[in-house]
């Protein structure tokens, strides 16, 4: 997708997400409350790469985790391509999760017994119309180290398998969560080209939630966080390269 395209014509497009009044309210204890959203409006577009930059705390995870039918709000309103994901059912948002998501976490998840190959071919196997596992390693740079079980694989390299994983069944929507969260710099910068590749060639709504500002300069827009509320949203006039970003 051309990033000058994306972003000349997103006025005009219908979003992927349409999020309205989000909340999410936490009872830990008697007598406790903690609002995690308080009031969140976003709309997300297919194609775009966004980062959502915020403090530990800020509600970024949470977000993310309803946006991907892994929780629900307390109060609001969320659509995808139409549909009301809050009204959705247990089944509904199973089989959303099956079908259009891939989650990409901090942590790998990785099965040691298996290779990255048979590691992707877990997700290859239960979707609709998945790519080879081989291409979605390929698509990450890993094509010669398929047949690697997790422990022969370097840190950077297991998280580049979790990606082909979560983009193997050809979702509309990869969400990654502080993906680079457990990384050296050196090796961060290879995952996130990664992303970006997947982002580019697939056009994949791509969300990276994450703390570090740095990367802020590789997206479409920049949605900043604190305290449950966005505080605001930039839009870049290009995306940079990941490698070309100050660290």
């Amino acid at each position: 997708m051309v990033n000058g395209e994306n972003k000349l014509s997103i006025a005009d497009r219908t979003p992927l997400f349409h999020a309205r009044a989000l909340a999410k309210t936490y009872h830990p204890g008697e007598d406790i409350e903690v609002r995690a959203l308080n009031g969140v409006d976003l709309d997300l577009y297919e194609g775009e790469l966004v980062v959502m930059l915020g403090p530990s705390g800020s509600g970024k995870s949470t977000l993310l985790n309803i946006l991907g039918g892994l929780d629900g709000p307390t109060a609001g309103a969320l659509t995808y391509r139409g549909e009301d994901l809050t009204e959705a059912d247990d089944r509904a948002l199973t089989r959303y999760r099956r079908d259009t998501v891939g989650f990409v976490f901090q942590f790998y998840n990785l099965i040691p017994s298996l290779t990255a190959r048979e590691n992707v071919a877990l997700i290859t196997d239960l979707a609709r119309s998945p790519m080879a596992p081989e291409e979605a390693l390929a698509l990450v740079d890993l094509a010669g180290r398929m047949d690697h079980f997790p422990s022969q694989l370097s840190g950077g390299e297991q998280q580049r398998v979790a990606i082909a994983r979560a983009i193997a069944k050809r979702p509309e929507v990869l969400l990654c969560d502080e993906p680079t969260g457990a990384l050296d710099v050196k090796t961060g910068i290879t995952v996130l080209e990664a992303i970006q590749r997947v982002n580019e060639d697939l056009a994949t709504l791509a969300v990276i939630i994450t703390h570090n500002a740095a990367i802020a300069e590789m997206a479409d827009r920049v949605v900043h966080l604190s305290d449950g509320h966005i505080t605001h949203i930039q839009s870049n006039r290009e995306r940079r390269p990941v490698r070309t970003l100050t660290w």
